[in-house]
């Protein structure tokens, strides 16, 4: 097993997961997970500022706002909000964070289509926190033929290792 299936497999053997960056423009990667998590038994709660509902349920404005402390944040955000996100976790206690990239974990590799800040990526290591910098969960969580075989791609590209 890879250090990335190793991590994947901690952050979801978590109950209750935070969805950040939910949109109700339009459909996407991050509601997709929202509902992938949703659909297989987790505890989610969507993280938005700009709205108050998402899918008929509170949307909430930032970690902190929600009822109960998340396990783990999941993150599909520009990456200067995944650094003001990961303070919030660093703030709360929160000790496993997944940042989203279509590209695998290779930084640099995706510069517009990620989530992941490598200051962040530090500031987790700092504080304790397991983090998965890149991929993402729609591959490990029933996923669809396109998601089965962007993960068998990336993997034999080498795009899904973790140094």
């Amino acid at each position: 097993m890879t250090k990335l299936d190793n991590l994947v497999k901690d952050f979801l053997a978590q109950k209750k997961i935070a969805v950040v960056g939910v949109s109700d423009k339009r459909e996407t990667g991050c509601n997709l997970a929202y509902d992938k998590f949703k659909a297989t038994g987790y505890q989610v709660y969507a993280v938005n500022p700009r709205i108050s509902t998402f899918k008929g349920e509170t949307c909430y404005p930032e970690l902190k706002s929600i009822p109960e402390k998340p396990d783990a944040v999941f993150i599909l955000t520009n990456p200067k909000v995944t650094q003001e996100i990961v303070q919030q976790c660093v703030d709360l206690g929160i000790k496993h964070v997944w940042m989203h990239c279509m590209m695998g974990t290779k930084p640099g590799l995706a510069s517009g289509m990620t989530s992941v800040s490598l200051d962040a990526v530090r500031m987790c290591h700092e504080n304790g926190i397991t983090v998965i910098p890149g991929a993402c969960p729609n591959q490990y969580l029933n996923p669809d033929f396109g998601h089965a075989m962007m993960r068998v791609m990336f993997r034999t590209l080498g795009f899904h290792k973790i140094n």
